[in-house]
């Protein structure tokens, strides 16, 4: 199945090289740069392009359908987070920042649509 890869972004100066991080979810770092996002951190998006150097800009879809690397087994319709490398996962715990909804199902690398959620704030209860 097609989807329209519509996204709202936001270009945010790159914290690293992030050109290998394409489709990953991202946190704001305390410096206010793009970083690949890890188990805990607060996503706010997924990146969009291949920053190759710090400071470069990082562009980030917070709202839409955007691609997203897997990081496990995920079904479709399952709320997603990101695990420690960036990758979605399936939310599972109280306490997930939630990034959106799964619209296919995926294995571990494979890039799967992404709703994201446009307040991604949420947390699973």
């Amino acid at each position: 199945m097609a989807f329209d890869n519509s996204v709202q972004s936001v270009s945010l100066p790159a914290a690293a090289d992030l050109s290998g991080s394409q489709f990953k979810c991202i946190t704001v770092n305390s410096s206010g740069q793009a970083a690949v996002a890890g188990a805990t951190s607060l996503v706010v998006g997924v990146l969009q392009n291949k920053p190759a150097a710090a400071g470069r800009d990082a562009t980030v879809a917070y709202a839409g359908v955007s691609k997203a690397v897997a990081g496990g087994s995920i079904t479709a319709g399952a709320r997603v987070t990101a695990d420690a490398n960036g990758a979605v996962i399936a939310a599972a715990s109280a306490g997930d920042a939630v990034l959106g909804v799964a619209l296919s199902g995926a294995a571990s690398g494979d890039i799967i649509p992404v709703l994201i959620n446009p307040f991604p704030f949420a947390a699973l209860a």
